[in-house]
């Protein structure tokens, strides 16, 4: 009983751990974070975003229809006739019109540069302590959280861009004074939420993984059958991870499809919501393939007719390779010997340094599951070879079979 219950707690707390693990590598590691949000300077979506609200910000600030309303007056008190100062005002949407498309060219030429990139990975270097916010209420930055909404701070792109607009001829832009530069990432209603829950993961801290699988391990160890209770504890957990998979994925389309009128470019807010989620995705993907992996060695080494089968062909596959060896005078001497008689405690130190080693690994992925599979496969296959050419050796070394019984 207590072992079931240890187990099922233990799955419970697999996702849990991987939402942790998020918050903190993701959330307080600045590197990271930036690793995260860098290519989103280069991402179409968040591009376009930019450039319409760089556009829409010159824009705010041109008025064409003063200008010319200005310019008509000062002509008309130097003597222009009545006539040509109302076709001088008639110009305001032609100026209007000319003064976005010189913005818009800038803003996309700006946009699409290395020079946005360099100025949007800055400002989120620097500005690191704003994810904090988003996810504790703490903090500011140029991603700021207010009343359940996200903006990005795009004053130095807009100052960028007007300073191009001067340089390009458009001189009204010299007078355009500040306004709002914010660009509406997302907004939820549920943010306030979000961040108890961050807090409230934050201060779980990074133990919480390890105590998940202490949890898990003593849930095993007091099974009355290990290796059935580790099958259904590495299932478990890969099942839990691939539930709280599919609640990204309705999570997501479910925001896309509410949107609030704040938000200005649906692609923009998809595109920062996969990106600020893609570690967590990656990690919740890996916890299915390992832990379906985990399962399946563990069913592999049991006694069912298939396990049994599998381990009979791996023998029979590493006896003719030996057989092969020694009719080619390859021999392996007293480290074959030595590997046969302790082939088992080979293959738990094996398991032991590639556990060691994914539980070092600096935020594993599907592929690094992958490659340590490999691993393990080849050092099994070269334990197996080694030990059976040892086999041979101390068959052929032992008195029964050097020396023929009076019957042969």
């Amino acid at each position: 009983m207590a072992s079931a219950v240890l187990i099922v707690l233990a799955c419970i707390l697999v996702p849990v751990s991987v939402l942790t693990v998020w918050v903190h590598d993701i959330a307080l590691d600045t590197d990271r974070y930036v690793e995260t949000v860098k290519p989103l300077a280069s991402d179409a979506a968040i591009e376009d975003a930019a450039r319409d609200r760089i556009v829409e910000a010159v824009d705010v600030r041109v008025d064409g229809k003063r200008a010319t309303a200005e310019l008509a007056a000062w002509l008309q008190s130097q003597g222009l006739p009545p006539t040509a100062a109302r076709a001088v005002r008639g110009l305001a949407p032609q100026l209007d019109a000319a003064v976005n498309s010189a913005a818009d060219k800038v803003a996309t030429r700006f946009v699409q540069s290395d020079r946005f990139e360099k100025v949007w990975t800055s400002a989120n270097r620097a500005a690191h302590a704003t994810v904090v916010h988003a996810l504790t209420g703490k903090g500011r930055g140029a991603v700021g959280v207010e009343d359940g909404t996200v903006t990005l701070d795009v004053g130095t792109a807009v100052d960028r861009v007007r300073q191009e607009l001067v340089d390009a001829g458009v001189t009204p832009a010299e007078k355009i004074p500040d306004v709002d530069k914010q660009m509406v990432l997302f907004q939820s209603d549920q943010l306030k939420r979000m961040q108890g829950a961050a807090h409230a993961l934050d201060v779980v801290g990074t133990w919480l993984p390890v105590l998940t699988v202490i949890i898990g391990a003593a849930g095993v160890l007091l099974a009355y059958r290990r290796r059935r209770a580790l099958v259904k504890t590495a299932l478990g957990a890969a099942v839990a991870a691939l539930i709280v998979a599919i609640g990204l994925v309705v999570a997501r389309r479910y925001y896309l499809d509410h949107l609030p009128p704040q938000v200005q470019s649906e692609a923009a807010a998809a595109a920062v919501f996969d990106h600020l989620l893609h570690f967590l995705r990656v990690t919740l993907r890996t916890v299915i393939v390992l832990g379906v992996v985990v399962a399946l060695g563990a069913y592999l080494v049991g006694p069912g007719r298939l396990p049994r089968a599998v381990r009979s062909t791996s023998e029979r596959a590493a006896d003719s390779a030996a057989r092969w060896a020694d009719t080619h005078d390859i021999r392996t001497g007293r480290v074959g010997t030595w590997t046969a008689d302790n082939r088992r405690w080979l293959t738990i130190g094996v398991l032991l340094v590639l556990a060691l080693w994914f539980a070092l690994w600096n935020h594993p992925t599907v592929l690094t599951v992958v490659l340590l599979v490999v691993i393990l496969l080849a050092a099994l296959a070269l334990i197996a070879l080694v030990a059976a050419a040892g086999r041979r050796t101390q068959a052929s070394a032992s008195p029964a079979s050097a020396a023929p019984g009076p019957d042969q």
